[in-house]
């Protein structure tokens, strides 16, 4: 597993006695399987201890995940029957206290007789039960950790917290600890993460990852932690391929840093956006465009129909576009693809469209902007630039819901705004913050047109735009396609 082995520093120190901690159903025997099965791929002898399934349960799980001929190398000890010793005529022992003596002679000869290299037990809380004591269970977890001290083997011990009470008895004696969470949301798929709660003598990173139980076992997304920033990019502008919108942005949004385009429903963020990575895979550059409110059929239409030339470009590969359905990832899978994409695939522009549906499709996570910022913190270190789009309250852009207001984190806002002249709804565009440059302060009507979206003059004769009702104050005609003045004494 990558991305454990990631979050583990390289992999688990040998030679040591670790515990795999969960409720059922959290993944913990494909986990075990999954380190056997790379036991066998390094050609060391494995052992798995089935406490509390049988061998042929064993081999269905494995099956499911295609594992049913790497499992042919796994050595498999069963105690078929803890019971079986058990005697009615006991009358100094509790037949519990030879159970347990009987079951653990058992493993030992096994351990001794096969001399594995990795091994787990699963689980511990049939030893729990024969114990039936928290002092003779330590005590037996402890003399079977003593065992194994010299033999060379790793070994997984599985608990599925089946115990009353929290047992931190076994936390204490293991080498490490590797925790494991269901969480099931109101609505959706369900939520996997896990957590290093200790590890001795090694450094690992700290939190909780999210990861997915997949055909072919557990893959674990570890949290983006910030990285040196490359300095191989130079801090170059994007420009849009437009000459007014580049102008009003101060020359064009820098190389790896973040752009926030915000405003009410309609008003042409999406085309800005699609504008811009339109822009980038001209230059050659290659784009992931991330839909989270609409479909690619309805991106691709629009495209079509505004003849912004993508065909090619999504033909080639330099435009990747992912509809992502709502909850259908973790935040930690989300940020785990953008890491992949960048990595692998050398893309230099992330959009994002909209934060709304990243935040809507996620509602039980909390937290969300602080993952956002880890998210523009990675990829601007990495010098990618990208493009958020957020949508605003009502037709006139009313303030957004503070969950999902990250304009804070971007480096450059530009706002679309709907504003009235004489009964018609126009649209307007101005640059609000630009942290890396100077940018025009002016406010310019835009509408969306061919190519994407056409930018006007400033309106310097009007005042209050950005209210929705402006007041006209000059005497010429400075709005796009004006036409001839009417009765009234205002032009148009």
């Amino acid at each position: 597993m990558p991305g454990l082995d990631d979050i583990l520093g390289g992999g688990l120190p040998a030679h040591h006695v670790y515990l795999i901690d969960g409720e059922p159903g959290t993944g913990k025997t494909t986990l075990a399987l999954q380190f056997l099965l790379d036991g066998v791929a390094a050609r060391e002898r494995v052992l798995y201890v089935a406490l509390s399934e049988s061998a042929g349960e064993l081999r269905v799980v494995a099956e499911s995940h295609g594992f049913d001929k790497e499992l042919e190398g796994i050595e498999i000890f069963q105690i078929a029957n803890l019971v079986a010793a058990a005697r009615d005529d006991y009358t100094l022992f509790h037949p519990a206290e030879i159970e347990l003596h009987g079951t653990m002679e058992s493993v030992y000869a096994a351990i001794e007789r096969f001399r594995p290299q990795r091994a787990v037990f699963d689980s511990l809380s049939e030893m729990r039960l024969l114990a039936r004591d928290p002092l003779r269970y330590r005590r037996q977890m402890l003399a079977l950790k003593q065992f194994f001290v010299g033999r060379d083997c790793t070994v997984l011990l599985l608990d599925d917290k089946t115990s009353p009470l929290p047992d931190l008895q076994l936390h204490s004696l293991v080498h490490g600890v590797i925790e494991l969470e269901h969480v099931a949301l109101e609505y959706g798929a369900e939520r996997r993460r896990l957590q290093v709660r200790k590890l001795r003598g090694k450094a690992f990173r700290g939190g909780y990852h999210d990861f997915r139980i997949t055909t072919g076992g557990l893959r674990v997304f570890p949290r983006l932690t910030s990285v040196p920033e490359d300095r191989r990019f130079k801090h170059e502008l994007h420009s849009s391929n437009s000459a007014a919108l580049d102008a009003l942005t101060g020359g064009g949004i820098p190389c790896g840093t973040s752009a926030l385009i915000t405003g009410a429903a309609g008003t042409g963020k999406s085309v800005l956006s699609t504008q811009y990575a339109a822009a980038a895979v001209e230059r050659g550059e290659h784009v992931q465009f991330y839909l989270f409110d609409e479909r690619l059929s309805t991106f691709r239409m629009r495209a079509e129909g505004l003849q912004m030339r993508l065909a090619k470009a999504i033909a080639d590969g330099r435009l990747m576009l992912a509809q992502i359905e709502p909850t259908a990832l973790s935040p930690g899978e989300f940020a785990a693809q953008v890491k992949q994409r960048v990595e692998e695939h050398k893309t230099r522009m992330i959009v994002i469209d909209s934060i709304n549906g990243y935040m809507q499709s996620m509602p039980e996570e909390r937290l969300l902007p602080v993952q956002v910022h880890e998210l523009l913190t990675f990829l601007s270190n990495n010098g990618v630039t990208t493009i958020l789009t957020l949508v605003q309250r009502g037709i006139f852009g009313n303030p957004v819901d503070e969950a999902a207001d990250v304009s804070y984190l971007a480096d450059t806002v530009i706002l679309l705004r709907y504003f009235e002249v004489m009964g018609e709804v126009r649209q307007a565009i101005s640059v609000v913050k630009k942290r890396s440059g100077d940018h025009e302060r002016t406010i310019r009507e835009c509408r969306v047109g061919r190519g994407g979206l056409q930018v006007g003059d400033p309106l310097r004769e009007f005042q209050g735009v950005l209210t929705g009702v402006p007041e006209y104050l000059g005497a010429a005609g400075p709005l796009m396609h004006a036409v001839q003045p009417t009765n009234s004494k205002r032009r148009r």
